[in-house]
């Protein structure tokens, strides 16, 4: 049969199907299912920030200022409009509902997160972020998509079914998310207006002719069913569901996307995961007003990002489900410490991530960056803790997932961050005391560096970077005895420049800059 006559014989119309917005073109191969975990109705949503955040104009090192101020004239923040968020962070001025929100102890922030040997491309280090990929390595699973996989082995035949009705995930917006591809189907589902719901048409009376291209049109048809089922539990769940904030800005996009996973929570469908996304952050140019650095492109995505989480928290609440959700945003790479003669900022490396809900636990992982005014025109900000780090914790403390599946998931061992504290008692930012004791001379050096570190007695991994956020060397990874170490770093054949020592233990990590001479 050739193509023309399969989609005569499919009784389908010829143009692009959609069901309330959501298009079949990208679920021909994505069938849907509900609930992982039964015994937990807990939710996770990904706010996606698309484009590279520029995280030194977003929680701002104030004990850097001098040096940043210095490095990127053209776009910093004046330091009587920065919100203090502690004595040496800061925050953009419009950020001042993240603020609020940190200071009630629903929001933590993680700092410097990025991978070892960044890729600076939009696709390939969104590609990274989504499937959890080494930067060498290309998957074709997302990173939930694979812990769906895990519970659901059967994937995607037979679902939706009595005991599991529901979507795995449902991303608000045109296209499903591939962190939810999973490795016969993506597990989410593309939303757009649940109030546009309709049926889409089936072959007549279900029947399928045989033909060379049948088993594809019996899938097809299977889709279309499985798809119209989600479809009116969706539409229920719209029905059912409510809002009771009434801080959601009309003309943001994202507190609409936002305001519409509260109303379906709500309304109880019992879907586990949520993806959002907010575009605009690739601020090569005019990221500022010229002479305003406090207003401009960059602050009004800000704001939108900041105001819209906090609508939403503030539903959560109303709506008595506010323990049942957690979020976090991500970005595919921070921007570079030097500003350019645009008004803007390049491609850099790592940059902080938020995480927010009553269950986060209100605490700034990590230290600020160290600026100095000598950073090359490549320069991005370098790593503390890798994102899977992230997502592992996030897999562990939120979704209770055991840590053999999370490696699996993972492909490896990760670092466990404290995320997440328990949501019947009020947690403070010292509950967890997870620092390392690292210190590195001479620095500027020519021929060796001393490097000198404690440990509790544990594996530690010891990396030399570069300013691209490369490891150029691991110079030590394993288990070492409770107390203090001394290593040697040779670095006479090391080119001239800067780069950066990093040491990680299973819970901890620290990052210094030196500089070869």
């Amino acid at each position: 049969m050739k193509r023309r006559s399969f989609i005569k014989a499919s009784s389908l119309v010829s143009t692009p199907l959609m069901l309330g917005g959501i298009s079949v073109a990208p679920i021909v191969n994505n069938v849907f299912s509900s609930f992982v975990n039964q015994d937990s109705d807990r939710v996770l949503v990904l706010v996606q920030l698309n484009g590279g955040n520029d995280g030194l104009n977003c929680v701002i090192p104030l004990d850097q200022y001098e040096n940043l101020a210095a490095v990127r004239p053209q776009v910093i923040i004046p330091e009587n409009d920065i919100i203090n968020l502690t004595d040496n962070i800061g925050l953009h001025p419009s950020m001042a509902a993240i603020n609020n929100m940190y200071k009630d102890g629903n929001l933590g922030i993680v700092q410097g997160v990025g991978y070892p040997n960044q890729n600076r491309s939009h696709f390939r280090s969104t590609d990274i972020w989504n499937t959890a990929s080494d930067a060498d390595t290309f998957l074709n699973t997302g990173w939930l998509g694979r812990y769906f996989d895990h519970f659901n082995a059967n994937f995607p035949e037979d679902f939706p079914n009595e005991e599991c009705p529901d979507p795995f995930a449902l991303t608000i917006g045109s296209s499903v998310s591939e962190t939810c591809q999973g490795t016969a189907a993506n597990f989410s589902l593309a939303l757009v207006n649940p109030d546009n719901l309709s049926q889409l048409a089936t072959p007549v009376n279900n029947e399928v002719n045989e033909g060379c291209y049948s088993d594809k049109l019996d899938f097809l048809t299977k889709t279309i069913e499985q798809t119209n089922e989600y479809g009116s539990v969706i539409k229920e769940a719209n029905n059912l569901g409510t809002n009771s904030a009434t801080l959601y800005n009309e003309n943001d996009g994202l507190a609409q996307k936002l305001k519409l996973v509260a109303k379906l929570i709500k309304g109880g469908l019992r879907t586990k995961v949520y993806v959002v996304t907010l575009g605009g952050f690739d601020t090569h140019a005019d990221q500022v007003v010229d002479g305003e650095n406090s207003v401009g492109v960059h602050a009004e995505l800000l704001r939108e990002l900041s105001e819209s989480i906090n609508a939403f928290q503030e539903d959560l609440k109303g709506l008595e489900i506010f323990d049942r959700v957690a979020g976090m945003t991500y970005s595919e790479f921070g921007r570079r410490i030097r500003s350019n003669f645009s008004n803007g900022t390049d491609h850099g490396t790592a940059a902080p991530l938020i995480l927010f809900g009553s269950c986060v636990l209100p605490k700034i992982h990590g230290e600020n960056p160290e600026i100095s005014q000598d950073v090359t025109e490549q320069e991005g900000v370098p790593m503390q803790y890798d994102f899977r780090s992230v997502y592992g914790s996030v897999l562990s403390e939120w979704l209770e997932v055991e840590d053999d599946v999370i490696n699996d998931i993972l492909n490896g061992e990760f670092q466990k961050i404290d995320l997440f504290s328990d949501c019947s008692t009020v947690a403070t930012q010292d509950t967890i005391d997870n620092n390392v004791e690292l210190s590195i001379f001479p620095n500027p050096v020519d021929q060796k560096l001393t490097i000198t570190f404690n440990t509790k007695g544990e594996n530690i991994r010891i990396s030399l970077f570069d300013t691209l956020g490369h490891e150029i060397k691991v110079v030590a990874n394993q288990y070492i005895n409770a107390g203090g170490h001394t290593l040697q770093l040779y670095t006479k054949d090391l080119p001239v420049g800067p780069y950066f020592v990093r040491m990680q233990t299973h819970r901890a990590q620290k990052t210094i800059r030196f500089v070869k001479i």
